[in-house]
């Protein structure tokens, strides 16, 4: 089984080809290594340094795959909003072309990362995958908007899968610093002190390692249960104070000493985007649950810093999206 990742090499990416990896599939990632060099990932996987964009690439390298997984994309609001034209270029104007050559090319799966983003704001305290889509961003828009296009192209040899992943935290091989539970813990361990951007939005969360074990689940699945579907994918939702709670606790008790110690501060935020999604239907459907809970998620992260895994982790730009972007210069 020969699997093309899209994206491979990011946050969420290196994790899945490695463990891909592990359970025996050929690997190729295709990706632009903005973030890491090729050579970061194991050399048993076929790296691919090209634009999603490139049509003429794309077409040479995906046949001979039998699944197809995008996970590529300028990910989140702040980095998207950098340059809107190049986002809108890379996160969906090419889609079209992607899921066509992919399809031409004799793919027989393909599964696409959306977004639980793309609820915007919902007072519902169970969103499913019927909810109306109520983006806030554009970036949430057109995570939203790929899916239709997918959905149009799907047929008994063409299997199509959209899941939506609840903001994902955890330890990365290609690590993240600008995603909430992992500011808050980086804050924590770094600066003695958690600054909490309003604190009342909900927000469903998953550890990158279960993020990777759902996809694997969704690729592995009986095409008649996941073809054409739709799948939300979370392990829990709390509140962004309530998570700054549990980084406190977490921390706290590493270092031994009493969490008055690592205050909590709370300050405005311009970023309303709250939704309490439900996920029961991907695990009526295919049996999977996520595994690793949030305090061992906060408690691996908080270890891997101490330990000096990610060095600089405030300044390193290689962990936050813009400020790499800015300093590339990505076009």
């Amino acid at each position: 089984m020969k699997i093309f990742i899209t994206g491979g090499a990011g946050y969420c990416g290196s994790v899945l080809s490695n463990l891909l990896l592990q359970l025996g599939y050929e690997i190729t990632v295709f990706d632009r290594f903005f973030f890491n060099k090729s050579s970061d990932l194991s050399e048993k996987i076929n790296c691919i340094k090209g634009d999603i964009r490139d049509k003429e690439l794309l077409s040479k390298s995906i046949p001979g795959h039998d699944i197809l997984i995008h996970l590529a994309a300028i990910a989140n609001d702040a980095s998207f909003e950098l340059d809107p034209k190049l986002s809108t270029s890379i996160n969906f104007e090419c889609f079209y072309d992607l899921v066509t050559i992919a399809k031409s090319s004799g793919i027989s799966r393909f599964i696409y990362a959306s977004s639980s983003s793309v609820y915007g704001i919902s007072n519902d305290s169970n969103v499913t995958e019927e909810h109306p889509l109520v983006p806030l961003t554009l970036y949430n828009k057109f995570k939203g908007d790929c899916e239709p296009i997918l959905l149009s192209e799907t047929s008994d040899n063409f299997c199509g899968t959209i899941f939506r992943p609840a903001t994902v935290y955890g330890v990365s091989p290609r690590m993240r610093f600008d995603l909430s539970v992992n500011i808050l813990t980086n804050h924590a361990v770094q600066k003695k002190r958690i600054k909490v951007f309003g604190g009342s939005q909900m927000r469903p969360n998953l550890h990158v390692t279960d993020y990777a074990r759902a996809v694997i689940t969704l690729m592995r699945a009986d095409k008649s249960l996941v073809n054409n579907q739709i799948f939300n994918v979370s392990l829990e939702n709390k509140s962004i104070l309530e998570l700054a709670y549990n980084v406190q606790k977490i921390v706290s008790g590493f270092y031994k000493v009493n969490s008055d110690s690592i205050p909590i501060e709370i300050v405005e935020s311009s970023d309303n985007r709250s939704y309490h999604i439900n996920s029961e239907k991907i695990y009526r459907v295919t049996g999977f649950k996520p595994q690793i809970t949030l305090d061992q998620g906060i408690f691996e992260m908080c270890k891997a810093i101490h330990d000096g895994l990610y060095p600089d982790s405030f300044n390193n730009d290689k962990y936050f999206n813009v400020k790499r972007m800015l300093n590339l210069g990505i076009k």
